[in-house]
């Protein structure tokens, strides 16, 4: 698949290590760890990622000074959040359909999605709820996020509406953030077409090997 097939290159061409954390939120470990990341727990989730690194600086064999990370859908957030969170720890971060801001996500996603986001994320109809969903999403702390990032979304997904892309690239260009965004008319949810995973395949190992090496993203 694409996914194997661009990390395969990063560990294999790249030397890169690979690591993908199980953060709470995920599934595997029961329902309960599940709904660890839930409403107001959210940051717990990024909080993981924080204990993550400290951990890998504690392995000789990780140079935890040329760390990316990345994700897609939620993992997308994730890569916002964390570039966030840990900048002066990460060299840069690739964020595919990602939540930018969980209030217009809820308010644009698909209808029939809305009311099962709004039992995970919290009901952002409610002012306090709404307020604290405004604070931890990822546009209201663009000002944080200084490294390189690479932003990739469909232009037709039907549940990460591309306005979540397009708003968070806006943010991050108007300070003068680097910023690479690869959109695609024919896409959804992800890139499923052969020629557009194939663009995205090569935008992505360039962009981590121009952070690698320290060449400037533009």
């Amino acid at each position: 698949t694409y996914l194997q097939g661009t990390l395969l290159h990063l560990v294999q061409e790249l030397g890169m290590h690979l690591v993908q954390p199980n953060v709470r939120g995920s599934s595997g470990f029961g329902r309960r760890f599940v709904d660890m990341d839930n409403g107001r727990q959210r940051e717990d989730a990024v909080r993981d990622i924080s204990s993550l690194l400290d951990h890998l600086a504690t392995q000789p064999e990780m140079d935890t000074g040329r760390v990316v990370v990345s994700g897609g859908s939620y993992g997308g957030y994730m890569a916002l959040a964390v570039a966030a969170a840990e900048g002066p720890r990460i060299l840069g971060a690739i964020s595919r359909v990602g939540i930018s801001n969980f209030v217009s996500l809820l308010e644009h996603t698909e209808s029939y999605r809305r009311d099962n986001r709004r039992l995970e994320y919290g009901d952002e109809r409610d002012p306090a709820m709404r307020e604290f969903l405004h604070s931890i999403s990822p546009l209201g702390r663009v000002s944080k996020m200084r490294r390189p990032m690479f932003v990739v979304h469909g232009r037709n997904d039907p549940r990460v509406p591309w306005r979540e892309a397009d708003q968070i690239v806006q943010a991050l260009r108007a300070q003068g953030t680097p910023v690479w965004f690869l959109t695609a008319e024919d896409e959804g949810h992800g890139f499923s077409k052969a020629h557009t995973r194939e663009v995205l395949h090569h935008a992505a190992i360039e962009f981590v090997r121009r952070l690698l090496q320290g060449e400037a993203i533009q």
